[in-house]
């Protein structure tokens, strides 16, 4: 079982979890968005909200935290369709060019989620 901190104000973030939960037929993972509810302090205190904000965090059973890239790789392992791309991320150059890729979407996003529907204001991201 993982669970899955993301930033429920972020359109990107959001549809990356919807399609992450359509593809997640064994219901392995559970998905908490860090403004709804107050529980991800219970599960990830140690991790500041302001961090958790950031960027996609997994936390496995074991309670290891995977941030960014990693997060979204561990996701991948877990849906039966996403375990192809997850052995494919796991070629030799993959990590650094999947966390860079990462950190160029994700500073990004604000400007991506007007594409995916918020305007005004509407995604407050953190700065």
């Amino acid at each position: 079982m993982l669970t899955a901190l993301y930033d429920g104000n972020c359109a990107l973030c959001r549809s990356t979890c919807r399609a992450l939960r359509v593809l997640d037929w064994r219901r392995r993972i559970v998905f908490v968005d860090l403004h709804n509810s107050g529980g991800w302090a219970g599960v990830c205190a140690e991790i500041g909200q302001e961090r958790l904000l950031g960027a996609l965090h997994v936390l496995d059973a074991e309670r290891r935290v995977y941030a960014g890239f990693l997060g979204l790789r561990r996701l991948l392992k877990e849906v039966p369709l996403g375990f192809p791309l997850w052995l494919l991320l796991q070629l030799p150059g993959a990590d650094a060019l999947g966390r860079r890729a990462y950190r160029f979407i994700a500073r990004r996003r604000y400007r991506l989620n007007r594409l995916l529907g918020c305007a005004d204001g509407a995604c407050q991201l953190p700065r």
